[in-house]
């Protein structure tokens, strides 16, 4: 398993063996099944976690008890509550399996030993963030602008291997659509 990590870390970043050494060592491994909630609302959040195998999703509810899904993550990307992780208070998120995952686990103390022990990291970490939220941004302007047909078109566009792991019901309600709608989209856009 952290092979994968090694490479995932090396497409930014060039880590020496001795510190690939340090930097794994602050890992740990951990194992979910499908519909497991790796965080549920109130729990404190202490890990940030690198994906090595499955999906997740990550969402809220709201206070008719609505779910709103904020993003998936797959194979070689990083989740979280992000917010509950750097703040270090309760988490206002849900992650959740949608398949059987397994994920290397990071601890907040880790990461700032990571950080301060092998400084290249911080370079890595901050890479992976501008990604995350130039991601963000382009979710929230096509909020903003796209019809419901246009951002279905643009994550399939993104996310095609994405798109076809998830359950419709689940995607539709990501677009807050119908599945029936997103099914005519699905027929539409082949």
């Amino acid at each position: 398993m952290n092979h994968i990590l090694r490479n995932h870390i090396q497409k930014t970043i060039l880590l020496s063996d001795h510190e690939w050494e340090k930097v794994s060592a602050f890992f740990e491994e951990e194992h979910f099944s499908k519909k497991d909630f790796i965080i549920q609302e109130n729990d404190k959040v202490d890990s940030i976690y690198f994906i090595v195998s499955g999906l997740i999703k990550l969402s809220c509810s709201d206070q008719e008890g609505r779910e709103h899904i904020i993003s998936f993550a797959m194979e070689d990307w990083w989740e979280t509550d992000f917010m509950a992780f750097y703040n270090q208070t309760k988490a206002n998120q849900i992650l959740q399996c949608l398949e059987d995952t397994e994920v290397l686990k990071l601890s907040f103390k880790n990461y700032h030993q990571l950080l301060k022990e092998v400084p290249k990291m911080t370079e890595f970490f901050l890479s992976k963030a501008v990604k995350g939220h130039i991601s963000n941004q382009r979710r929230i302007l096509s909020l903003m602008t796209l019809s419901a047909k246009e951002r279905y078109e643009q994550f399939i566009k993104y996310y095609p291997s994405l798109a076809q792991r998830i359950p419709k019901i689940t995607l539709a309600a990501y677009f807050g659509l119908s599945r029936e709608t997103l099914s005519r989209f699905f027929k539409e856009s082949k």
